[in-house]
């Protein structure tokens, strides 16, 4: 199975969207397809031994549309200056054949050779060149319908081809009758009623396009916040290149009031740099050697070289906009309840048009009568705005998460979120920072602290566990050089092992000295190093405990107050750690935390969250996306908080590129919000329809109510704008909050 991301060029509205996607799903080899208006997109799942992407792009040439080839990049730009134009243009031409076919009936002086009653031949003529016009202008419309109607998914496009075609061909046929002799139905043409049906349609489309383009306000950011060049040291001299010129390994220069132009890590020089784009930190950070860049940032105020490491599509950037965009071509369960309905209602429409012409001949209407109202029903029923409803709520609360350093692979999440009653969190690196420090060492050896410190901090340098870095550091603070370290080795879940000066030591949490069969002897030492917040370390050599120590973190400044906020929420805060207990407990006292689970292994970790779920918890958890991953995995939604560097190998469903535990409340208010938005749009959606159609079919005309097919069109587009407006105000609530 392969996966590939189509750009499609020819889709106008939802119904474009919704009919392309049904059909490339019935076309054997494809496995899923995802067509993504707003993004003007298709992605979709295929078998490479049945089919080609050649092939791929055919079908969707046979459904009326063009692909362009790969996805590569977000366009905003798509309303070109000759399309805006074209609209004015026909806008012009909309006002001057309303006012030749329907001044006279409003007292409007009329045009002397184009009196219906003095110059009725001009007359009917020029109504037929503007109707021509606008059938031209809105053929993209007629076709799809048409092909849709072929290919048996008939959608809103099906709709209106019917009806306009219908119209037109009924005014054709009474404008030759005309001009046989029967002059009395120069006045029941209907070419205006096709016309402006068009126009209508393409305004509300061109409307659409308008609002969309705002949606990706915040993933195009993101595109265009790397610079076109850069400066690159070439055997000691300084060269301007395009981004495209630079290769892994080359060394980048980077001036204050400059951009970094791909990632990297410094190798000379100190910077603070502004990376708020990725991590949502306002704060400058202080960058030296050593440090990851990433490109995009703003250098305030020093002078850097980096290596490049990561460059085009491997770029932190890139790889955001790409989770951003696959996150947009999935779809959540209520945008896909909605296209079902859309599959449903389509087909009923043209049924009950067909039978409300039917039923008014059988009752004595005239045939125009009954044709008015056949068009009226199909115009007016067109699905628009709820094919709308969904999706365009969606890619709006994606594009603010994504803003906000919260990324999400799939769509689901922002349908689910707000369900979540139970949030588990990892200790160390989550609610902590995960910048271990010694704090304290017992040291029941006979060597000096200095020199156990030294054999414990050789071994732990081969490991990346933050607690390995505590020691690391305090070699590097103090200038001790490493030992050398033979058979280490990693005992999951319960420490490290390693030869130093032929003694093997084994290092980790007192769980290791059961593994071993070591009798423990300082357990009340223990309790009383946990008691002051300290995670424990044995240091055992040759079955001799060494030493116990002490190492304390930090609890993140703004845990605290995140967890006071989930539970005002009524969302239960769970700790899962591997720590000891009497650590955990102390860490849970002072943010608030009651039920704390604790000495548990990755395994453990990941049983437990099912455990939660089995009591009908909707779960999320949250972890470092690396360690806690099987846990991760298990959860009802996997959030990570993590640096944006690590996002390509993260395999949780929602990364926190802020490392900011607030971000969590934020993604559930989203979400909350961008649910409540979506029903709101699809009861407007639903309820114009089951409005609109009894109007249409004529139902109320005994009260004086009814409609005609202009009036039908442009209670359509009204439909339409009112989903948009809906729709941007979520994103005005958000923002605000």
């Amino acid at each position: 199975m392969k996966k590939i991301i189509l750009s499609i060029d020819g889709m106008t509205c939802s119904a474009c969207s919704n009919g392309l996607e049904k059909y490339l799903n019935k076309q054997d080899g494809i496995i899923n397809a995802s067509v993504n208006l707003v993004m003007a997109n298709a992605s979709i799942e295929y078998n490479e031994t049945k089919l080609d992407i050649a092939q791929i792009e055919e079908f969707v040439k046979k459904a009326g549309f063009k692909s362009l080839g790969e996805f590569k990049e977000i366009n905003t730009n798509t309303k070109s200056k000759k399309e805006k134009v074209k609209f004015i243009v026909f806008t012009v031409l909309a006002i001057l054949l309303m006012y030749i076919s329907m001044g006279h009936m409003v007292n409007l002086p009329v045009i002397p050779f184009l009196d219906p009653h003095s110059f009725t031949a001009n007359y009917m003529i020029s109504l037929l060149i503007l109707t021509i016009c606008f059938i031209i202008y809105g053929f993209d419309i007629i076709r799809n319908g048409y092909k849709n109607l072929i290919h048996k998914t008939p959608n809103m496009d099906t709709l209106v081809g019917i009806g306009v075609v219908t119209s037109f061909l009924y005014s054709l046929y009474n404008m030759y009758l005309v001009f046989k002799g029967n002059t009395s139905l120069a006045m029941n043409l209907y070419f205006e009623s096709s016309s402006i049906v068009i126009y209508f349609i393409k305004l509300g489309r061109y409307i659409d396009g308008l609002s969309t383009d705002k949606t990706k306000e915040a993933i195009s950011k993101l595109v265009k916040i790397t610079p076109n060049t850069a400066v690159i040291k070439v055997d000691g001299k300084l060269k301007e290149v395009t981004l495209d010129e630079i290769h892994k390994g080359d060394i980048v220069v980077c001036k204050a009031g400059e951009k970094i132009a791909v990632d990297g890590e410094i190798i000379e020089g100190k910077a603070h740099l502004d990376e708020s784009f990725i991590t949502g930190e306002s704060k400058p950070q202080t960058k030296e050697f050593g440090n990851k860049v990433i490109a995009g940032s703003l250098n305030y105020d020093g002078y850097i070289e980096y290596k490049a490491e990561r460059i085009g599509k491997e770029s932190t950037v890139s790889e955001i906009v790409k989770l951003v965009v696959e996150a947009s071509n999935t779809k959540a369960p209520i945008a896909k309840v909605a296209d079902k309905v859309s599959g449903y209602f389509v087909p009923v429409v043209i049924v009950l048009a067909i039978l409300t012409f039917i039923v008014y001949l059988i009752i004595g209407q005239n045939f125009e009568t009954a044709i008015t109202t056949f068009v009226t029903i199909l115009v007016v029923a067109c699905p628009c705005s709820l094919g709308l409803a969904t999706p365009l709520a969606i890619i709006v609360s994606e594009g603010l998460c994504a803003s906000n350093g919260i990324l999400i692979k799939k769509s689901e999440i922002l349908e689910n979120a707000c369900k979540t009653n139970v949030i588990v969190f990892d200790k160390t690196g989550t609610l902590t920072y995960g910048k271990l420090k010694i704090a304290e060492v017992k040291n029941y050896s006979d060597m000096s602290e200095k020199e156990l410190l030294q054999i414990v901090g050789s071994i732990e340098s081969k490991t990346t566990h933050p607690i390995g870095k505590a020691f690391t550091d305090y070699l590097d603070e103090n200038k001790i050089q490493k030992l050398e370290v033979k058979e280490f080795g990693n005992v999951a879940g319960y420490g490290i092992i390693g030869k130093v000066n032929n003694k093997k030591v084994i290092i980790g949490n007192s769980k290791i000295l059961e593994n071993y069969h070591i009798e423990n002897i300082y357990k009340q030492e223990e309790k009383e190093l946990a008691s002051k917040g300290n995670s424990i370390i044995y240091v055992v050599q040759e079955e001799k405990i060494l030493s116990l120590i002490g190492v304390n973190d930090i609890i993140r400044n703004e845990a605290k107050d995140s967890i006071k906020d989930l539970l005002s929420m009524k969302i239960e805060p769970v700790m899962l750690t591997g720590d000891n207990k009497e650590t955990a407990e102390k860490i849970a006292e002072e943010l608030g935390i009651e039920t704390i689970i604790a000495n548990v292994l990755p395994k453990e970790k990941s049983n437990m969250i099912k455990q939660l779920k089995e009591e009908n918890k909707f779960v999320m958890m949250c972890g470092d996306g690396i360690n806690d991953s099987p846990a991760l995995a298990n959860a009802d939604i996997g959030v990570s908080v993590n640096s944006g560097t690590d996002i390509a190998m993260d395999s949780s469903n929602v990364i926190l590129t802020k490392n900011d535990l607030s971000s969590i409340i934020k993604l559930i208010n989203i979400s909350k919000k961008t649910i409540r938005n979506i029903k709101q749009n699809l009861f407007w959606a639903f309820f114009y329809n089951c409005l609109m159609i009894p109007i249409a079919m004529g139902i109320l005309k005994p009260f004086g109510i009814s409609i005609n097919p202009m009036i039908a069109s442009l209670a359509m587009v009204l439909s339409s704008i009112t989903v948009i407006l809906n729709t941007l105000r979520l994103k005005n609530t958000i923002k605000r909050k």
